[in-house]
């Protein structure tokens, strides 16, 4: 199976994003997932996170991971839904911020995760890593990119697994702005062993 992963470059006064470190470990530890690393851009133009992420999506893959930062959690979560609506109280790189705006025109209200999230749970578990369900990925570029692909892929009639998964900030981001936090290592023990057992078989989503 061809597991497509992707992070989000760092933002938000930032200089770090933990999603950038588990991508670089997994893929050079797991030749089988091909990782790729997201502008923190909203929208469809030039230079935004889906001008690069659409291209990708068109090759065949056996499921679709995306990771994100989540400055509040403090454990890796497994969303279920996106939602279609862009509305945060951060800019994205390019000094957007959008209120109450739609990700797509005319789209369904939402997606649900296409991943088995409970089995992806349980995967982060077993290798001692506190992990959740979480009912939504928000409403900034993390939600937009989830609602986005699993659009795209419904559109396209393809089956592929899809979803997102929230992992905590790194000690160092914390040490500066405060909030709970978790080691890189121990982010990539997690999303190494959901990604393995993605490559059990495919599975039906158990939202």
């Amino acid at each position: 199976m061809r597991i497509l992963l992707t992070a989000f470059e760092p933002f938000g006064g930032s200089d770090r994003n933990p999603t950038m470190a588990i991508v670089q470990s997994i893929g050079a530890s797991m030749p089988w997932v091909t990782t790729t690393v997201l502008p923190v851009v909203t929208g469809v133009g030039s230079g935004s996170a889906w001008s690069v992420l659409h291209p990708i999506l068109q090759e065949s893959w056996g499921a679709i991971v995306h990771l994100g930062e989540s400055a509040k959690a403090s454990m890796i979560l497994v969303e279920r839904v996106a939602v279609n609506r862009r509305d945060s109280s951060v800019a994205d790189n390019n000094g957007s911020l959008l209120h109450d705006a739609p990700v797509v025109d005319g789209g369904p209200a939402s997606y649900l995760s296409t991943l088995p999230v409970r089995e992806l749970v349980e995967a982060s578990l077993a290798v001692d890593v506190p992990a959740a369900l979480s009912p939504s990925a928000g409403t900034f570029l993390c939600n937009e990119t989830m609602y986005r692909s699993l659009h795209a892929l419904r559109g396209a009639g393809r089956s592929t697994a899809a979803g997102f998964v929230h992992v905590p900030q790194l000690p160092e981001q914390a040490a500066l702005r405060g909030g709970p936090c978790m080691d890189a290592e121990v982010m990539v023990r997690s999303i190494g062993s959901m990604l393995s057992r993605l490559c059990e078989g495919p599975r039906l989503n158990h939202a």
